[in-house]
């Protein structure tokens, strides 16, 4: 493609907008000022027996009670870790390798998975475990009619994340771990993009692992938690200390696990009026484009979705251009995963959905969150629509 994509009628950085929110989100005000003490005056490490190991033992144990009781779960069934990507691996790898002798070899998963979820179950066949892969619908949602066929009494674990990534669409979570149970498989959700924007609970879900990361909903990255239900075999990853009951070796870092739970309570107060807020948001920015552009093509648009995310193509562009012009113009969004930036392939997402090779070349997600104000979308209907049709009408020549 040849030419230019700017729009000069729009103030480039003055007011820049981010609409990235599924990446990640800036660390809350209220996050800072509970974790700042960690670093300095209340330094202790918390297997150590004096005052000051003391101190930071009670921090850690009464965050780690906070974070569960959002969860709706016992403070003994909370693992902390660094964020999803851990706990995806722990929680796939731990289960797998503690059940593969038991007459359970089998990993179940989706192909519209996190990275960190496929590569995980990449590692466990790359050590003998069978791979199985669920079906997805047009939708982007999981197939309960894969789940009954592939998930049986040789299957040590199935993971399906939550909410997607990418195109936000919620799966079947509860029908999926209650069909786990009927033939004795562990069933592990990444809750990464869940959190937050759809009820988590484990007195109402039975899921038995579940992963969530800190930095998509206010706190550091390098944050996150992992839901171990009472009874579920796991075996850890790492070796070296009786931290975390053995699930988790290592000095815990007092001043995230402060972080997480701050951010985790104030996520769950918000829940409700926040949600309803982003789901306008994100609402009208999707009517705003298919007005100005009636053929874009929104993904996963007649699946239920999470509020928070927006996957839309335009028929004739390339995401890397849009996006450039996109940031250009103050306006930040991504091509899909954070973590695969950079990729010049499709998103492996749309690729499972069956999207064509050139729509799904042309994806942008637009996620909105904390920062997004009704002002933001005016503005990123009209520049975002301006780029589009400028970038068909260049294709075009």
């Amino acid at each position: 493609m040849t030419g230019s994509l700017s729009v000069p009628y729009i103030s480039t950085m003055n007011d820049p907008i981010y609409l990235d929110h599924a990446a990640t989100t800036p660390v809350r005000a209220e996050v800072l000022a509970a974790m700042e003490p960690y670093f300095g005056v209340r330094f202790g490490n918390p297997s150590s027996a004096h005052r000051w190991g003391r101190e930071a033992r009670a921090a850690l144990d009464e965050a780690r009670e906070r974070v569960a009781r959002c969860l709706g779960a016992h403070p003994d069934e909370l693992c902390f870790t660094s964020g999803g990507t851990e706990g995806d691996n722990l929680a796939i790898l731990g289960g797998w390798r503690v059940l593969k002798d038991k007459g359970r070899n089998a990993v179940v998963t989706s192909p519209i998975e996190h990275k960190a979820v496929l590569a995980s179950v990449h590692k466990a066949a790359a050590e003998g475990a069978e791979e199985r892969m669920l079906t997805v619908d047009a939708t982007g949602t999981v197939t309960m009619d894969s789940a009954h066929a592939l998930v049986r009494d040789d299957t040590a674990l199935c993971s399906v994340m939550w909410v997607n990534n990418e195109i936000g669409t919620i799966q079947p979570i509860e029908a999926l771990a209650n069909h786990c149970h009927t033939v004795g498989a562990i069933f592990h959700t990444d809750a990464v993009q869940a959190f937050g924007k759809v009820e988590v609970d484990a007195r109402k879900i039975p899921f038995d692992f579940l992963s969530i990361s800190g930095h998509k909903i206010g706190a550091p990255k390098g944050s996150g938690a992992m839901f171990i239900r009472r009874g579920t075999p796991l075996e850890p990853l790492f070796f070296g200390g009786s931290q975390d009951r053995g699930r988790r070796p290592g000095t815990e870092n007092v001043a995230y696990a402060v972080a997480l739970a701050t951010a985790a309570e104030l996520t769950m107060a918000e829940h409700d009026a926040e949600g309803a807020r982003l789901g306008k948001l994100r609402d009208r920015l999707q009517a705003g484009i298919v007005a100005a552009i009636p053929d874009a093509v929104v993904h996963g648009r007649d699946a239920k979705r999470a509020t928070h995310v927006l996957n839309v193509s335009i028929p004739g562009t390339d995401s890397e251009s849009m996006l450039m012009a996109l940031d250009l113009q103050g306006v930040s969004a991504s091509g899909g995963s954070a973590c695969q930036s950079g990729s010049i392939e499709p998103s492996h997402v749309l690729r499972a959905l069956g999207v064509r090779a050139d729509i799904a070349g042309a994806a942008i997600r637009m996620s909105v969150g904390s920062l997004t104000t009704d002002a933001a979308i005016d503005r990123v209907i009209h520049v975002f629509s301006a780029l589009a049709l400028k970038a068909r009408g260049l294709s075009a020549v």
